[in-house]
């Protein structure tokens, strides 16, 4: 009767083995996939750099997640052999798969580079668990966020579910910028704040609130409006920035900004049942082109919209490009609003007497009808409105069949 002996022979003798020093002149190749199946005490003790951590309690559930390619090279090791779990890849459907002689102890042994893993707190661990277990963020993916520094621009309506949802997600810095106190109107929607703090600066509302929420966070907030004498100096040091103003001059000042310090800024508006949110990466200043960047804020004021340039009309001219989703909403609804109809004329000029000033085609009105005047000038500007924008637009420099800015020009 076959023993464990002969069972694990007849293992080595399908698997291939290479040694530690070889395996190091494989990775250096950049073209292999290393692979930690030892337990998670076992890991945290030190690993192989580079190296993916598939633990063999979940070895076969793992597997193809975390090593992806069954066609590139896959090297395994354990603390001293791997060869039942690369037979295991191998019935997976692996086609290059190599066990590591001896393990990462005799990987130590021959003096070759190791390093030890951040680790959790068993607090942390169980806080993020349900992080842990996801293959997209894992635990490098989670000591990256608690990392992370995001500013937030405003406490208010957008920035409050936003700030509560990052904390919980254990983003490590938060940096909150806002100037107002708590209202008891804000109550209904504002999430951070409550009734016993009414008359209390929102950032400390907000930092309370936080901090109780994820120790692990760490609040900084800044009771002062945004302005061109601090943008620098708030801006510093974050990687990301949640554009949650409610004013168009902060929203093009923060926009400015971004681009002077290559920040991705999360842009978001909400009114009644509508809202938008849009992620701007703008193209720094001195940066290459590359799909990676798109146009910053101010480069949606003139965009295609059937075929024709749109500009900021002259009642809205403090706020060139997008309006916000107010003014979206109500431009939308005069759009569909049908132009009055033409009262009838209390008089019909005869045919001979028709010529004298030119009218519309079909109309037959006298010619000082107001009503014939402001339809002749409606469409008068209407036909001018896309020329016009589009002759600006080449003296910018932009392609004028497509996203191109008519008034204001971008600095992106």
């Amino acid at each position: 009767m076959p023993t464990y002996r002969d069972y694990f022979a007849e293992i080595k003798k399908r698997v291939k083995e290479a040694t530690p020093q070889q395996v190091a002149d494989l990775l250096r190749s950049d073209d292999v996939q290393l692979a930690d199946v030892r337990e998670k005490d076992e890991w945290n003790a030190g690993h192989v750099p580079g190296a993916v951590h598939v633990p063999k309690s979940f070895f076969e559930q793992w597997a193809e997640d975390r090593i992806p390619d069954k066609t590139k090279t896959t090297v395994l090791y354990c603390a001293g052999g791997s060869a039942m779990a690369a037979d295991t890849l191998q019935k997976l459907g692996y086609t290059n798969v190599i066990s590591m002689a001896g393990g990462f102890n005799r990987w130590k042994d021959s003096g070759l580079q190791w390093v030890t893993p951040e680790s959790f707190t068993p607090q942390q661990a169980e806080r993020y668990s349900r992080h842990l277990l996801i293959p997209e963020v894992g635990e490098s993916g989670q000591h990256r966020l608690l990392k992370s520094k995001v500013l937030l621009i405003g406490a208010g309506g957008l920035g409050s579910p936003a700030a509560y949802y990052l904390a919980a997600a254990g983003v490590g810095t938060l940096g909150i910028v806002d100037s107002d106190v708590v209202d008891q109107t804000n109550l209904q929607r504002q999430i951070l704040h409550s009734t016993d703090r009414i008359g209390e600066p929102k950032v400390d509302s907000a930092k309370r609130t936080l901090e109780a929420l994820n120790p692990d966070v760490k609040v900084i907030g800044y009771r002062e409006r945004l302005t061109s004498a601090n943008i620098d100096r708030i801006l510093e040091g974050y990687d990301v920035v949640i554009d949650g103003a409610d004013n168009f001059p902060t929203r093009y000042l923060l926009n400015d900004a971004s681009i002077k310090h290559g920040k991705a800024v999360v842009h978001g508006s909400i009114y009644r049942f509508e809202g938008q949110l849009t992620v701007f990466k703008p193209r720094p200043r001195g940066a290459a082109d590359s799909d990676e960047f798109g146009p910053c804020y101010r480069a949606r004021a003139v965009m295609r919209r059937g075929g024709r340039a749109r500009r900021p009309s002259r009642r809205h001219r403090h706020a060139p490009g997008e309006r916000g989703a107010e003014a979206a909403a109500r431009h939308r609804r005069a759009a569909r609003r049908a132009i009055p109809p033409l009262r009838r004329a209390r008089r019909v000029v005869p045919r001979g007497q028709a010529a004298a000033r030119p009218g519309l085609p079909g109309l037959r009105h006298e010619p000082d009808d107001h009503r014939v005047h402001r339809l002749r000038r409606v469409l008068r500007i209407a036909g001018g409105v896309a020329g016009r924008a589009r002759r600006e637009a080449r003296r910018e420099g932009h392609d004028c069949r497509g996203l191109n800015l008519a008034r204001v020009p971008p600095i992106c």
